[in-house]
């Protein structure tokens, strides 16, 4: 992978959650990798978020310095702002893809920095959306599974165009 890679909310706040005795470590990995890699991006709506959840939410939460010191940090992902071209981007995800507004935002401000993946709990993982490959890394990948936007051909329950079927005794 050497594309960038966006990161929502949740896995900065996983890696701070000293509660989440699982998913901290996962978070923490994914975080040093992609600033080894130099390849973390997010958005200032994440960044405006990750503030307010982990000072006022987490319990115990970070204090308002501490959590400034990371919100500074992360600035050097270059954060997407939100514009009104991104606003406009998120209304077409909203509208085509039925996701609802927040996540629209994350997705288009994923596309807006060229990111290939979207690391985040909050959608269908193995899903693509708009060219932008959702990953919740608390899955492993060998499960995760592929999103289907059509259903199968087996599982249709509508018989294709002509006469149905007599059954045994039952009248048509």
């Amino acid at each position: 992978m050497s594309a960038p890679v966006f990161v929502d909310t949740n896995i900065l706040l996983y890696a701070r959650d000293a509660a989440e005795l699982a998913k901290q470590p996962v978070a923490a990995e994914w975080l040093a990798w992609l600033w080894r890699e130099r390849l973390g991006r997010t958005s200032t709506q994440v960044l405006s978020e990750y503030y307010v959840n982990v000072t006022r939410k987490l319990k115990p939460g970070l204090p308002a310095a501490e959590a400034w010191e990371d919100v500074k940090a992360l600035l050097a992902w270059r954060p997407q702002t939100v514009d009104a071209a991104l606003l406009r981007q998120a209304r077409d995800i909203e509208r085509d893809w039925k996701l609802g507004w927040w996540d629209s935002l994350i997705v288009a401000a994923a596309q807006a920095q060229g990111c290939d993946t979207l690391l985040t709990e909050d959608l269908q993982s193995g899903a693509t959306i708009g060219g932008v490959n959702i990953r919740n890394p608390f899955v492993p990948a060998a499960t995760q599974p592929t999103a289907s936007y059509e259903v199968p051909a087996a599982a249709r329950r509508h018989r294709g165009p002509g006469r149905p079927k007599k059954r045994a005794g039952i009248p048509l």
